[in-house]
């Protein structure tokens, strides 16, 4: 019953944190043509909010494991995976892992953009 609870707080998170993203998007569109000015706007917003967030759920007890759950994965899961991205890159730095951490954020980066553009080049065989 207890991973039910987990799955509707990170799911009901996640809609609410996919929504603000979406709101996000809707309000700053008119301010920077040709920039992807909301995108950016919400990752470093996420990131910020993911860093206080689990913050406060580590050292202090203002963030319960369930709002927790709800916040950090459900939320900021929703309103940004890159603050997740920044979250496990910071956590690997302060383990000392800096190999690890650099083919983490190289990787990801340089793995994203050929998966992407690969992708783009398989649609292109279908359409």
């Amino acid at each position: 019953m207890k991973q039910v609870w987990a799955v509707v707080l990170v799911g009901t998170g996640g809609f609410l944190g996919s929504v603000a993203r979406y709101m996000a998007a809707l309000m700053f569109s008119p301010f920077a043509p040709g920039f992807p000015f909301a995108t950016f706007t919400v990752n470093i917003a996420g990131s910020f909010l993911i860093g206080l967030l689990s913050e406060l759920a580590v050292a202090t007890t203002l963030v319960s494991p369930d709002a927790r759950l709800f916040l950090v994965t459900g939320f900021c899961g929703g309103f940004t995976t890159f603050s997740a991205y920044m979250f496990e890159s910071n956590a690997l730095m302060k383990d000392g892992q800096i190999f690890f951490v650099s083919i983490y954020l190289l990787g990801s980066i340089i793995g994203g953009l050929i998966a992407l553009y690969t992708g783009t080049v398989f649609a292109k065989l279908w359409t």
